[in-house]
């Protein structure tokens, strides 16, 4: 174990509360919530992490308590009436049979939403301030809205205490209506609301005073808050220890749940929930800062992804309490791995931030590399063994085949693994050459070590035949081939390159070079990036309205921020149409979309990013004496059933195809792909 990893299990107490451990996740909202109220799934996605060991689990990130606070944009829970309190009730049930302690998270969301949902209320905030992100004009709050959204307050938290959770935290963080009380830049009050910071604080001393009041002395209440909110007329990290100190003096809060940043903006949300471009908790010493003044529990989350650093966080006293949030959506037995001295089995977390860019385009959230979590009514984090022991075969070593390889291997099964290069990991290994972007090595890493530890037959460096794999007798077939880089169908395709060539070494574009992205995924920005620090001219065109159009929000302005730094030309509404030489160079004709005005681009170079094409040869060498014909009965898949190729009993193999060799899509994909297919194999 970890020389500091023993401090993580020494229990907290917060007044009656004992926290098993030193280690919790934050509120959050996965998107899992349906007609605002937290049922199976999101309490199964909780329910897992309970069941790995974790000391707390808190929910409901923004959890509205007011009808003008919707729940609805992003698959938020309502505590706006007591119909919650049978779905608390049996929530904290099923966490705590497994030892873990339940809370949410409460709040008003103020200017922070959108009008146009639920009830097409108007947005409200202490000023008639417009919000960036949400591009919301509130209404100027009058005192009878300030009272109502007291009551409210004070009505959840009761609700809260009848569903049997343990406590509760109110957030002033993240641009939300109490800390949007505390801003100078948003409240611009005059009344007793307004002007001074004590003045600025009233509003949330109110709203915790009637809190205290409806749930009493014993029962636990935290707030969440920004430690500095890094903007210029924001909350800084003085007036955050000003707030902290003087509510927890009241004994308004039992705990103070600290993080950095804002989230008003795409880059200040960006730094607000820090990717993989940042560094291991950037935000620590703002938690710290605000612990040597309050003598309450501080907890503190923000990309802490790895065990010794939250071991340190706890050890030198910098935090009482630390959040490994992500790192859990990765790996829900963290704890319990950790605990059993099996620390190399955790799965780490690699901040590719997949799982809450999916959130603020109304999905869900999803683990680029885990896909069990969220899914725990279907996927299993702990694979069973199968009943009949089977000779699998996987020609693949990308992710998709390892993660075959793996499930298999925990299935019981005899598996040789084929991959044709020297190493695993496929594309994935390639993409992680893109600068910012070498945390997603961690992804393969783990894999490769999981399926080693395993007694995988793994056969680097060899190229799979059939008559080779006809010599290993198997029962599976599993073709995880991955696909190869298109390069278009346009005309003069034979004179450009492909973005991976870039990162893969095949092609070293000098000079000046227009890089072309059909798929606005990260991949060409990354290439762009990778260009322009070698040296190169580069303009970045796209027939998309933005550059980078399908990355979300964590990850779009990190990329935009990259490629505005280095100085590459940004051209969106731009489709290529043709590349063709002149002398010694290209020229690139380019479509404006809006206007069909063409422009040409005379340069040295051209790299273009169409995305995948299944790698699918040797599927089609293999289908003809499959014994399913290479078809996966889709029914099956879908209701967890293992292939009836298996019931009916097969002359020959099953053969199956996952992943990008059978059609370009992501990580994820690939990984859940193999989970699905082989946890019923």
């Amino acid at each position: 174990m970890n020389a500091n990893a023993e401090v993580l299990f020494k229990p907290l107490r917060i007044k009656g509360l004992v926290i098993r451990n030193r280690i919790m996740s934050t509120s959050h909202a996965p998107g899992y919530a349906r007609d605002g109220r937290p049922q199976e799934r999101y309490q199964l996605y909780h329910a897992e992490k309970a069941k790995g060991g974790i000391g707390l689990t808190m929910f409901g990130g923004s959890s509205s308590v007011d009808c003008d606070s919707p729940a609805t944009p992003w698959n938020q829970v309502a505590v706006a009436d007591d119909g919650i309190i049978p779905y608390f009730q049996q929530f904290a049930d099923r966490v705590h049979q497994h030892g873990a302690a339940l809370m949410i998270q409460l709040t008003h969301m103020g200017r922070r939403t959108r009008w146009d949902t639920d009830a097409w209320l108007p947005v409200i905030a202490p000023s008639v301030v417009r919000e960036p992100a949400s591009r919301s004009v509130p209404k100027d709050m009058e005192v009878e809205d300030i009272r109502r959204v007291i009551r409210s307050f004070a009505d959840a938290a009761r609700r809260c205490q009848q569903g049997g959770l343990d406590g509760f935290e109110i957030s002033g963080a993240h641009g939300h209506l109490l800390d949007q009380f505390w801003s100078p830049g948003v409240n611009r009050r005059t009344d007793a609301y307004g002007g001074s910071l004590e003045n600025r604080m009233r509003f949330g001393i109110e709203i915790l005073t009637a809190m205290r009041e409806a749930v009493g002395d014993d029962y636990i209440m935290g707030m969440r808050m920004s430690g500095d909110e890094l903007l210029k007329d924001g909350v800084s990290h003085e007036d955050a220890i000003a707030i902290a100190t003087e509510y927890a003096r009241r004994g308004l809060i039992d705990f103070v749940n600290v993080l950095g940043g804002q989230a008003r903006d795409d880059m200040s949300h960006a730094v607000s929930l820090p990717n993989m471009a940042f560094p291991v908790a950037p935000f620590l010493h703002l938690a710290s800062g605000i612990k040597r003044e309050v003598d309450i529990p501080v907890f503190h989350a923000q990309r802490i992804t790895d065990v010794a650093t939250a071991a340190r966080a706890v050890a030198e006293g910098h935090i009482d309490m630390v959040a490994m949030t992500r790192a859990h959506i990765a790996d829900p037995h963290l704890v319990n791995k950790l605990a059993q001295g099996r620390e190399d089995d955790i799965r780490q977390c690699v901040g590719a931030g997949y799982c809450i860019d999916r959130i603020y385009v109304g999905g869900d959230a999803l683990c680029l590399q885990n896909a069990a979590t969220g899914r725990e009514a279907t996927m299993p984090h702990d694979i069973p063994r199968a009943d009949i022991s089977r000779r699998v075969v996987i020609v693949g070593g990308g992710v998709a085949g390892l993660e075959a390889a793996r499930v298999c291997a925990l299935r019981g099964h005899h598996v040789v693994l084929f991959e044709q290069e020297a190493q695993t990991g496929g594309q994935v290994t390639i993409a992680a050459r893109a600068g910012w972007r070498e945390a997603l090595s961690g992804i393969v890493r783990w894999l490769d070590a999981q399926v080693r530890k395993l007694g995988v037959d793994l056969r680097l460096g060899t190229r799979a035949a059939p008559e080779l794999i006809a010599a290993e007798k198997p029962d599976v077939v599993i073709v995880a081939t991955g696909g190869h880089a298109s390069v278009g169908d346009r005309p003069g395709s034979d004179l450009v390159h492909d973005a991976r060539a870039v990162l893969e070494g095949t092609a070293e574009p000098t000079g000046s070079v227009l890089l072309y992205d059909d798929m606005g995924q990260h991949n060409a920005a990354s290439v762009a990036e990778v260009l322009a620090t070698r040296g190169c001219l580069v303009e970045m065109a796209t027939g998309d309205r933005l550059i980078a159009q399908e990355v979300g929000t964590t990850n779009q302005p990190v990329h935009l921020r990259e490629l505005y730094r280095l100085g590459v030309v940004l051209s969106p509404n731009m489709e290529l149409t043709e590349v063709y030489r002149e002398d010694s160079r290209l020229v690139a004709v380019l479509r404006n979309t809006m206007t069909d005005v063409e422009e040409e681009r005379v340069v040295d170079h051209v790299i273009v990013e169409y995305g995948n094409l299944p790698r699918e040869d040797l599927y089609f060498a293999l289908k003809e004496n499959a014994a399913n014909r290479g078809q996966t009965d889709l029914p099956a898949l879908l209701e967890g059933r293992p292939q009836p190729v298996f019931a009916e009993g097969q002359d020959g193999y099953a053969l199956f195809r996952i992943g990008d060799a059978v059609a370009g899509r992501n990580i994820h994909a690939a990984l859940y792909d193999a989970l699905r297919l082989c946890k019923d194999l």
